[in-house]
């Protein structure tokens, strides 16, 4: 009997419907970056074992809002832009891991579904949300990358706003911020499927981009509302003290991870 084929579910005789290809995985995007410092305590509940607080700076955190197109190898995807093009919005915190600093995403919302597989294979903690931000263009009333452009931001889910931003950019950057420039240290959890038996898969991996460029960095101010919601925690991390704010286009490529630890209890402390 011939086997099933695919990367991902769902599995078929030919592997077509599988919800997500093969890596690599290639991403051409619009980021915009909202980095300020939260009380650090907020950010170590998030930590499970054995992540701790980076050594540096441990209160601080980016929220990017970032309009992709995504394809597979084969690019197919780019020609037929409902399976490569989608939104997404994330929190990113830095922690520590024998002597070594990370970057960590603790929370994320996608507006596609493939996106959420992805980030279930990658250790992403991906859920639905609803994301917008202002586009560039060189024409028209939309704004262009210089000095004094005002690009928009909001986040949604479970029809409610979590997060609206106003960036306006100042000056060219050598970067776009320094809290999601690390290595990702990310938990790959998936519950055993017989009641009480804890974690089936429990896997600290390390991952990062197998190639990146980026366009000409910048830097300026942002206006940044959070928003109380019965179903999600992102307003824990309050703002205490704005960083800075960035705008960069982004290419990268990824294509696997490390493991750094398996079996790991994976609780979280109490807050």
């Amino acid at each position: 009997m011939a086997g099933v084929r695919g990367y991902f579910h769902p599995k078929t005789a030919t592997g077509r419907s599988s919800l997500i290809p093969e890596p690599p995985w290639h991403y051409s995007g619009d980021l915009l970056t909202i980095e300020y410092r939260t009380d650090p305590e907020r950010v170590r509940e998030l930590l499970p074992e054995p992540l701790d607080l980076a050594e540096e700076d441990p209160g601080a955190v980016a929220l990017i809002w970032a309009d992709w197109q995504s394809c597979s190898g084969s690019r197919e995807e780019l020609l037929d832009p409902v399976r490569s093009q989608y939104k997404e919005a994330f929190a990113v915190v830095r922690c520590s891991y024998r002597g070594r600093t990370y970057s960590r995403c603790v929370y994320i919302w996608v507006d596609k579904d493939f996106a959420v597989a992805r980030g279930l294979h990658q250790g992403y903690p991906k859920k639905l949300g609803s994301i917008h931000q202002t586009r560039p263009h060189p024409y028209g009333p939309a704004p262009r990358i210089e000095a004094g452009a005002r690009f928009g931001a909001t986040l949604a889910a479970a029809d409610r706003r979590l997060a609206q931003a106003v960036v306006t950019l100042r000056e060219p950057s050598p970067g776009n911020g320094f809290v999601n420039g690390h290595p990702m240290a990310h938990h790959r959890w998936l519950p055993a499927i017989g009641k009480g038996g804890g974690l089936a898969l429990d896997e600290l991996v390390e991952s990062g981009a197998a190639a990146f460029e980026a366009g000409q960095a910048w830097a300026g101010e942002a206006e940044l509302e959070l928003f109380d919601s019965p179903t999600e925690e992102l307003s824990r991390l309050a703002v205490r003290e704005p960083i800075a704010a960035y705008y960069r286009q982004v290419g990268v490529v990824w294509d696997g991870g490390t493991l750094l630890e398996s079996g790991t209890s994976g609780a979280h402390r109490s807050p």
